[in-house]
C-alpha cells in the first residue's frame, strides 16, 4: 500500500500512526506542504493522511494551500480511499464537506477524556477502543459537524472530537499519534507556547505522563492500527 503523508508544521511527528504504518508494511510519502511542496495526486496513493498545524483551516491568505488541500480530501473521501485528518487535518476534512469551523471556540490541551458515541461504538476504528478513553489535545478551533457525517466521538471541551463520511474519511480532532515521546519533544521545541497555554504545566509534565500517558499510547495505537486496517491496497 502507498500512503501519502502531509505535514502542516516544520516540526511533526507521526507518533502511532508511523508505528502502524510501518507494522503493515506500507510504502510512504511524506508532503512538507507547509513549505511549498506539491500536493500528492489521488490515482498514486491508496490512502491519505493529514496532520496538524499552527494555522487555522480558513488562514488560507498565509496558507494559500489550505483549500486545495481541502479539496485533495474531499476527492480522496468520496473515492471512498482511506484518509485520516489529525487535529488541523479534522478541520480541514469538515471544512471539505461543507462544515463550519470555529476558530478559537474550544481550546483544550493535555491528557483529556473520551467519550463514543452510540454510532462511535458501532463504528470498526473507534470500536478499537473502550468507550471512555484518553487521548492527547491540543487545540483551540473546533468545527460543526459536515452534512452526513457520523458523529463518532464527544468530550465537553469540543462535542466533535471524532467524525467519518463515508467509508473511510475519518476526522480525529484529538492528537491520538502523540505518544509520551512525541509529547515530551513538543514540551521541549515549544515551551513557552506550553507555558501561555497551560501555565505551570511543564512542571507537572512527568507526573501527568505517568498517570496517563500510558493509557493514551495504547489507545492511540489501537485507533491507528484499526484505521490502516481500512486502507485497500
Amino acid at each position: 500500500m502507498r500512503v501519502a503523508i502531509v505535514e502542516n508544521s516544520k516540526i511533526t511527528h507521526s507518533g502511532q500512526v508511523g508505528i502502524a504504518l510501518a507494522e503493515a508494511g506500507a510504502e510512504t510519502v511524506t508532503i512538507r506542504a507547509y513549505a511549498g511542496e506539491a500536493l500528492p495526486q489521488l490515482e498514486d496513493f491508496d490512502a491519505l493522511v493529514v496532520f496538524g498545524g499552527e494555522q487555522n483551516a480558513r488562514d488560507d491568505e498565509k496558507h494559500p494551500y489550505l483549500p486545495h488541500l481541502a479539496d485533495l480530501m474531499r476527492r480522496f473521501g468520496d473515492s471512498e480511499k482511506s484518509l485520516l485528518g489529525i487535529c488541523l487535518g479534522s478541520q480541514l476534512l469538515a471544512r471539505a464537506y461543507g462544515a463550519e469551523n470555529l476558530i478559537g471556540a474550544a481550546p483544550e490541551f493535555g491528557w483529556c477524556g473520551i467519550e463514543k458515541t452510540i454510532p462511535g461504538k458501532a463504528d470498526p476504528v473507534l470500536a478499537a477502543v473502550p468507550n471512555k478513553f484518553l487521548s492527547f489535545q491540543w487545540h483551540d478551533d473546533t468545527f460543526t459537524l459536515p452534512p452526513g457525517a457520523l458523529h463518532l466521538a464527544e468530550n465537553e471541551s469540543a462535542r466533535h472530537q471524532a467524525f467519518r463520511m463515508g467509508r473511510a474519511a475519518y476526522g480525529f480532532q484529538f492528537h491520538f499519534e502523540a505518544n509520551r515521546t512525541v509529547v515530551r519533544d513538543w514540551l521541549t521545541q515549544f515551551p513557552e507556547v506550553v507555558d501561555r497555554k497551560e501555565p505551570g504545566w511543564a512542571a507537572r509534565h512527568d507526573e501527568l505522563a505517568e498517570r496517563f500517558g500510558g493509557l493514551s499510547d495504547e489507545a492511540g495505537l489501537a485507533l491507528a492500527r484499526a484505521w490502516v486496517a481500512t486502507i485497500r491496497g
